[in-house]
């Protein structure tokens, strides 16, 4: 048997003895050639699929390959740079199963394959995208369709014919500022008119639920149905008399200022139930807090692609909401509410109060308490309080699992930097550069961070806050819109301030060695590339997703495969 080493030493055998067979253990059947087979994957063919229940098209879903224990050892038994290559093989399994994790950023990208079509739902602005890693693959709208597409080779998977205006979810890809996408075990659609919108749940492999429709009644008593995480389907509504409504001196002018408190509003009730069956899983209601007027515009839970409208009115019933693969959030006016998919609301007060909720990346939520002092409350994956630190606090976009668990925020007066551990021990305490730190990555034994309004990113020493290196290209106002790491460099997906270009930059995330960047002209290529034609006024910066290891840049014209 082989034992992984730490960095640096030797790799050990150890000898063992053979276990005799199982007798109770059924044999495994060879493969026409002679070796053995792999199961199939748990794939619902037409004869076994419930009669109404849409079929998924070339259901041969992607299927990681391993290499087998005879390759290993063959490497591991030459030489040094073997064994090298054994540890690199290692790493490169171990990023896979990391949101962010890629095989190899450290040298420059190119195109390896490119699927062309329709790509529903691109936010052309920010690169972002609601396509989905599903498993081990990309899923995403095409028209009517859910397509999934292989992401080392491009292929389809599988494709899933939906109906007229259909709505898949939850995204995983988080709102927070750098995320990466995360991978979810089952999605959500939803199709058809609203009288018989229909409802089924989707797997990785392509198996699809029999449909389900919508109770019309439901949505009277509970509100709009939309995608949620974990096979829901989620339901929100303002709940409770209009007479409840309260504008105190809130008023909003035509020009768009808008003055005042609205002094009493109505609460919002949120419902999970399975898409498959209909079962209420659980509710949630979130309490009205009195709301400044500008923060009551005309959201609508019930057209999350309409967008935020302002018409010079109060709206004191507006609110929105975001499903991702680990938080539900709810916003708008007097509400400011995180829950998690087990139905748990979290807050620091015993009543909603203004702040921001993040899911971390190595586990738990963070929520930034801003209705005073700065403060966040750490929360494990339960939903129970970890520790109520001073100062707002985060943790890395991505890591890549090699060092402690990290946290990093700054005081409450904003002058200093400090380090956590996961349970809320300060490690390490340090000058700060700016109130605000955008923690990037952490990557072995060091940290990467931006300072707000910085124009450097800064390396430091995971153990002490010293700093490691310094990298001083990057303009005060470019802003990093996705992080990457393949455990030895760290990928930057930038906006550059002074052209509006989208720019990659590889750093070695232990010296901050400028690996490669990306030139304007390739970058320039990459959003023409990602508008929907030669005439579109409007140019896309085009989203990057890691989906198993491998880096998809997906816009709303299709998805290259880069490497």
């Amino acid at each position: 048997m082989l034992r992984d080493p730490d960095e640096g030493s030797a790799f050990v055998f150890d000898l063992v003895e053979h276990d005799e067979p199982d007798p109770d253990r059924p044999p495994v059947a060879p493969g026409a050639n002679g070796t053995v087979q792999a199961a199939a994957p748990a794939v619902a063919d037409d004869a076994d699929r419930e009669p109404d229940a849409p079929a998924a098209r070339g259901t041969d879903a992607w299927r990681r390959t391993v290499p087998t224990v005879a390759a290993v050892l063959a490497i591991a038994l030459g030489t040094g740079i073997a064994s090298d290559g054994v540890r690199d093989a290692a790493r490169i399994e171990r990023m896979r199963d990391f949101g962010g994790g890629v095989e190899d950023v450290s040298t420059p990208l190119t195109e390896k394959w490119v699927w062309d079509g329709d790509v529903g739902l691109v936010d052309r602005g920010l690169g972002g995208t609601d396509a989905i890693v599903l498993g081990d693959i990309l899923a995403f709208q095409s028209g009517r369709d859910l397509v999934a597409l292989d992401p080392a080779t491009g292929e389809e998977a599988w494709v899933v014919p939906l109906g007229d205006d259909p709505a898949c979810g939850p995204t995983g890809v988080s709102p927070d500022q750098g995320a990466p996408a995360r991978s979810v075990s089952m999605m959500v659609c939803l199709y058809g008119a609203a009288a018989d919108r229909e409802a089924v749940s989707v797997r990785p492999d392509g198996t699809v639920s029999a449909p389900r429709t919508l109770d019309p009644s439901d949505t009277r008593r509970h509100g709009s149905a939309r995608p949620g995480p974990d096979g829901t389907v989620l339901r929100a509504m303002r709940i409770g008399p209009e007479s409840e409504v309260d504008l105190g001196d809130a008023r909003c002018e035509d020009s768009g200022e808008c003055t005042g408190t609205v002094a009493a509003g109505r609460d919002v009730g949120l419902r999970a139930e399975s898409a498959v069956t209909g079962e209420e899983l659980w509710t949630v209601t979130v309490p009205f807090e009195g709301a400044e007027a500008w923060e009551c515009w005309d959201d609508s839970w019930e057209d999350p692609n309409g967008g935020l409208a302002f018409d010079g009115e109060v709206h004191p019933d507006g609110f929105g909401g975001h499903a991702s693969a680990d938080l539900v959030r709810l916003y708008g006016c007097g509400v400011a509410a995180a829950v998690t998919p087990d139905g748990l609301l979290l807050d620091p007060e015993p009543d909603p109060g203004t702040g921001h909720a993040e899911s971390l990346a190595l586990g738990g939520y963070a929520w930034l308490d801003q209705s005073g002092p700065a403060r966040t409350v750490i929360y494990d994956d339960d939903g129970a309080v970890v520790v109520d630190v001073s100062g707002h606090v985060r943790g890395p976009s991505v890591a890549d699992g090699a060092g402690p668990d990290t946290l990093l925020g700054t005081d409450e007066t904003g002058g200093r930097l400090l380090a956590y551990d996961a349970d809320g021990l300060p490690r390490w305490d340090i000058a700060a550069q700016a109130p605000e730190h955008a923690f990037l990555a952490q990557v072995g034994r060091t940290v990467v961070v931006r300072a707000q309004g910085a124009e450097d990113v800064r390396g430091l020493d995971v153990d002490t806050g010293t700093e490691r290196w310094r990298w001083d290209t990057p303009a005060a106002g470019d802003w990093v819109i996705g992080t990457f790491t393949d455990g030895r460099a760290v990928l930057l997906h930038l906006i550059q301030a002074d052209s509006g270009l989208p720019r990659m930059v590889s750093l070695d995330a232990a010296s901050g060695e400028l690996l490669w960047q990306e030139s304007d002209e390739a970058a320039t290529s990459r959003m023409e590339a990602a508008s929907s034609g030669p005439d579109d006024e409007e140019v896309a910066v085009p989203a990057l997703v890691a989906v198993d290891g491998r880096l998809l840049e997906v816009s709303r014209n299709g998805v290259r495969g880069l490497g």
